[in-house]
């Protein structure tokens, strides 16, 4: 590990109990800030309201540290939009955000257009998709965005059980494509990330005033991408990350991950030689009742570019 990154994560890294609430709150009315939280969502009915509880229950009601909450159903076939909107949120249908131009699928997608829908001047991304929610989520990587005036991005870190358990620590830890795929690749070609304990969480905040200059991958490239992109824009001394803890969500199957892995290497690729790569596929192969039968599928490669750079959000913002 680079001695930059040694001394980084001395000054970079925390847990979410080293800012008290009370402290948090003080350094938002201090510096007038406001935070908007984004849940995208895709038929997360199970999970999205429990969610959306937490954060409105205990960081809107019961302190103000969360001024907007927005859920961006991305076009579930469940009762997503029903569930979160009971729940207390605003909900927002991707389709409708941006409407001259058709949105692509993938997640990214969802998180580059919840900018035209939000306020915060810093934005707070939660996946839709964790069990046995906690503040800390929010409220912890929020926090060095409220007290340190030059951090700009920070991203969660915490323990990932493979299985239903909970314990900090345990065995068979998830994020697979991270330890196979992602880490490797920040590792070899941007060392200066190498301290980043969950570099593809989907858990981070950051401030406006740099997600509107950064392109979003579309897809599953979204969270290294904007990794990547935040360390270039800004520097690692503004990157930061913070302990929430334990990650409890719905696991994928190696299929999904195979389609992720490729759409992240793609992103680095992208990034390390823009204009000379041919657009890729992945195929991937299933049993059935003849053998094994290829399936192949598109490899995600299309990014958003900065939203400065769009009309709409620029003359709304002036507004």
């Amino acid at each position: 590990m680079l001695e930059e990154v040694e001394h980084w994560l001395t000054r970079r890294s925390w847990s979410a109990g080293d800012r008290t609430l009370d402290r948090l709150l003080a350094a938002k009315a201090a510096r007038g800030s406001t935070v908007s939280v984004v849940l995208p969502a895709l038929d997360e009915e199970e999970t999205v309201g429990a969610i959306v509880s937490v954060v409105r229950r205990e960081l809107m009601e019961r302190v103000r540290l969360v001024d907007e909450l927005v859920v961006i159903d991305s076009g579930s076939t469940d009762r997503t939009g029903e569930v979160a909107a009971a729940a207390g949120a605003r909900v927002v249908h991707r389709d409708t955000i941006l409407p001259r131009l058709p949105a692509l699928p993938g997640k990214g997608e969802v998180l580059w257009r919840s900018l035209l829908v939000t306020s915060g001047d810093i934005v707070c991304f939660v996946d839709a998709d964790l069990r046995e929610f906690s503040p800390d989520f929010v409220s912890g990587i929020v926090g060095p965005l409220l007290t340190e005036p030059e951090v700009q991005f920070v991203k969660a870190m915490y323990d990932r059980p493979l299985g239903g358990g909970g314990t900090r620590g345990e065995a068979g830890q998830g994020g697979r494509v991270t330890e196979l795929v992602a880490r490797p690749l920040l590792n070899l070609h941007w060392p200066r990330l190498a301290g980043f304990v969950q570099p593809l969480g989907g858990e981070y905040a950051a401030r406006r005033s740099l997600l509107e200059r950064l392109p979003f991958p579309v897809g599953y490239g979204v969270e290294l991408g904007l990794l990547v992109d935040a360390l270039h824009t800004v520097g690692l001394d503004a990157l930061a990350q913070v302990d929430v803890g334990v990650r409890l969500h719905r696991h994928q199957d190696d299929r999904a991950l195979g389609r992720m892995a490729a759409a992240i290497y793609r992103t680095a690729q992208l990034r390390l030689q823009r204009g000379h790569l041919v657009r890729p596929r992945l195929t991937q192969f299933e049993r059935g009742e003849d053998g094994f039968t290829p399936r192949t599928h598109a490899v995600d490669t299309e990014e958003r570019p900065p939203m400065r750079e769009i009309t709409e959000y620029t003359a709304g913002r002036a507004a």
